[in-house]
């Protein structure tokens, strides 16, 4: 997870690193330093906590340089600590070093090092990497590129460092693999960044790195090589995000302000791709009839809410496509030998589009004969550059941890993309579609409605924001957004919560159920409408205290809450009735005082397994 920021140029580096970690804080906030190169020598300071603890502690040592490095921490290996702290320097304190990722060999690595007279002050995995280089540059090779190269060569697992050196201070050298790491370039200063978001507000034109380029950078010029040094051209590109969406605009905080976005983010997601009347507008996939006949499963892939948004995709493309979906978790993916060839899609969910597990599970089926497609936020990922097609969300920057817009949107641009391959394989009636479409199109307003309608909510939040456990029931889809909805209860107010199949209850569930717990419920099912009141009468009846969503119409006097949300179509539902559920546990948290967007323990972009 971890963030890394670089810069080289005119400027006073300390203010721009800072800047720029306290924009990537979502990536891990356990500790945070700053390296930078101060009169040919380095000056490093770091901390335990957040960069706010960071940005005093510069303050007392005025870092002056205008080349430098700094790094926000989610932990792996050690604790977070100030010696745990990145950056990491080598013995003699002549290579400094950030990473972001795993190196799986770094005890082998260690041990070599330490016969070699190397001796270590942290628990960290990174802390091999400056005395690596070290070792090489003593050894080897004088040229500070090569030493990072043959350094780099030796690691196994997943990283994205940057190094500076006082034998070549006036340069940077950054490499990846397999964790993201993007050069932003402006005039007579170049960036570096784990994502472009936080270096957005000082440019606009990128270069990305791919596993194993080098990228040299001076204050007059970037140079890139390949994994043997070979030199590379590299394209520039321009992220057309507008900065001020990575910013707060008078919210409290990220995660309450993705929520009320969820309006225009769902009409950007939509775009031009549902013209009325009209086929679906896909050019970013070419998938003829036969080919889409030919398939024997779709597999959907992805983690966490990524994977929750699967769930319902997949309900989305049985019913109008006539396919069978598997969903699976894409950690689990990896391990459990999945039969795919190519008769099978594979469609991978993910906000980043840098989630290790994910981009795992993408090669495997690739290696496998599979056809991938992505479905993504972030423009040029490495999901977005490892699959065979991609599709972006267009839902614009996600910065708080806990995912909210990034949900709403990749459930509606999967109901498209169904859409789309039920009129390629007619396998759905015109007049079905384009009800189905125009139930999209006006979900927007209908997501306004409900965040106009939050009363109820505050008083749940107010009134339960002490309690240790709940529980989340549904039947079908309202089952699928129950897991989502119980999933953000636990991200981020840490109340321990399960989502059940209503009807699975009695199956084991209830013998949790007693006096005075809470059950939110969710009941947009018509056809299971009362079997769903069946089985919460079953759990009144043990003392459970109810919360009930409903776009139906029912007694509900026996329960202690009460929301009505607007009625669609019932593939569409969770779109629906997630915003209740994302706002009661934002309420919740704010109730217990918590940092709803950055949650202990979690990150937003996992590229570590």
């Amino acid at each position: 997870m971890c963030g890394i920021v670089g810069y080289v140029g005119n400027r006073k580096s300390s203010e721009i690193l800072l800047n720029g970690l306290s924009r990537l804080e979502y990536r891990g906030y356990d500790s945070a330093g700053i390296a930078t190169m101060e009169r040919n020598k380095i000056a490093c300071i770091k901390t335990k906590g957040k960069v706010k603890s960071l940005i005093d502690l510069e303050k007392e040592n005025s870092l002056n340089g205008a080349i430098g490095i700094a790094h926000t921490r989610w932990a792996t290996h050690g604790k977070p600590s100030t010696e745990n702290s990145h950056p990491h320097l080598d013995n003699s304190k002549k290579f400094a070093v950030v990473h972001n990722g795993i190196i799986e060999n770094y005890k082998e690595l260690k041990s070599f090092l330490q016969k070699n007279g190397y001796t270590f002050y942290s628990q960290t995995d990174t802390e091999i990497i400056p005395n690596l280089i070290a070792y090489y540059y003593k050894k080897m090779t004088p040229r500070f590129l090569e030493a990072v190269q043959l350094a780099c060569n030796d690691l196994i697992g997943s990283f994205a460092i940057a190094v500076l050196s006082t034998y070549e201070p006036n340069k940077i050298i950054a490499v990846r693999k397999d964790s993201p790491l993007v050069i932003g370039k402006s005039n007579f200063e170049t960036y570096i960044c784990s994502d472009v978001l936080g270096i957005l507000a000082y440019t606009k034109d990128f270069y990305i790195l791919n596993d194993y380029e080098y990228a040299e950078i001076s204050k007059d010029e970037i140079k890139f090589f390949n994994k043997t040094l070979q030199p590379i051209e590299k394209e520039i590109k321009s992220i057309e995000w507008d900065f001020s969406t990575a910013e707060k605009n008078g919210y409290d905080d990220f995660m309450l302000k993705e929520i009320y976005e969820q309006p225009i983010s769902i009409r950007e997601t939509i775009g031009s791709k549902l013209p009325i009347d009209a086929p679906s507008n896909l050019d970013e996939i070419t998938f003829t009839r036969k080919y889409l006949s030919s398939l024997n499963k779709i597999f959907i892939i992805g983690c966490g809410t990524a994977m929750h948004a699967g769930l319902v995709a997949k309900a989305m493309f049985e019913n109008l496509c006539n396919i069978p979906v598997e969903v699976d978790i894409a950690s689990e993916f990896r391990y459990r030998n999945p039969i795919i060839n190519e008769k099978t899609l594979a469609i991978f969910i993910s906000q980043s589009g840098e989630t290790a597990d994910t981009i795992a599970a993408l090669k495997l089926a690739k290696s496998k004969g599979a056809k991938t497609l992505a479905i993504c936020n972030v423009i040029e990922s490495t999901i977005t550059r490892e699959a065979d097609y991609t599709i972006y969300t267009h839902a614009g920057p996600e910065i708080a941890v806990a995912s909210t817009k990034a949900y709403t949107s990749q459930l509606i641009l999967l109901a498209i993309i169904a859409i789309h391959f039920a009129e390629v394989l007619k396998s759905t009636d015109t007049e079905t579609l384009n009800t189905f479409k125009n139930d999209i199109l006006s979900i927007s307003n209908k997501v306004s409605e409900i965040l106009e309608n939050i009363d109820i909510l505050k008083e749940f939040a107010q009134d339960n924001c002490n309690i240790e456990h709940a529980f989340f029931i549904g039947r079908r889809m309202d089952y699928l957004v129950s897991l989502e909805g119980s999933l953000k209860l636990k991200e981020i107010t840490y109340i321990h919560s399960e989502g059940y199949a209503a009807g699975e209850l009695k199956h084991g569930p209830i013998a949790l159920i007693e006096n005075g717990i809470n059950v939110i419920t969710i009941i947009t099912d018509q056809e299971l409408m009362d079997k769903t009141l069946s089985n919460v009468h079953e759990v009144i009846s043990r003392g459970a205290r109810i919360f009930a969503i409903t776009n139906l119409n029912f007694p509900h006097n026996d329960f202690d809450y009460f929301l009505n949300i607007p009625k669609t179509n019932e593939l569409l539902s969770p779109i629906l009735s997630v915003i209740p559920l994302q706002l009661i546990s934002y309420y919740i948290a704010k109730e217990k005082g918590l940092d709803v967007d950055k949650p202990r323990n979690l990150a937003k972009s996992v590229t570590v397994e």
